[in-house]
């Protein structure tokens, strides 16, 4: 069998979470760790840090064992919509408050995608905010204006 990692997925999809991974962890050695109890501003990106290169080192051996081929091109559409939902997004929050911000990142998200429907996307948007604001201004009590004013 031919060992070519150029074209496999596998081993470049793990080999970005063990750099992202291994970059998260050394960023966070410098803050203080704690505890689990008592959790430092280091702990969560050290732990997550640690998880990200476990899960890397599996797809690495994984796609060493499938050989399995990247398939597919680039997508210029998601290319330049993704970038801009998310600049939009951090423009609105600023400017528009937390709900019209994330339901355009929602939105523009699925717009990038080849099998947008509007009707399904507005569904989805709708929900994924609902939730958003139960879970962080109201659960977690972030101090996030809803709406510009309010």
């Amino acid at each position: 069998m031919q060992l070519d990692i150029r074209n496999n997925r596998d081993v470049w999809a793990g080999a970005m979470l063990i750099g992202t991974g291994a970059v998260s962890v050394i960023v966070a050695s410098s803050y203080a760790f704690g505890t689990s109890l008592r959790m430092g501003p280091g702990y969560f990106p050290s732990v997550l840090g640690g998880l990200l290169v476990l899960f890397g080192l599996y797809l690495v051996a994984s796609g060493l064992r499938s050989n399995e081929k990247i398939e597919g091109g680039w997508s210029l559409r998601a290319l330049v919509v993704l970038p801009l939902s998310m600049v939009l997004f951090g423009l609105l929050m600023e400017y528009a408050g937390f709900v019209p911000a994330l339901m355009v990142l929602i939105v523009g998200s699925a717009l990038a995608g080849s099998e947008f429907k509007l009707i399904e996307v507005l569904a989805l948007a709708t929900g994924l905010t609902a939730f958003a604001v139960a879970l962080f201004i109201y659960g977690l009590g972030l101090p996030y204006p809803l709406f510009m004013g309010w």
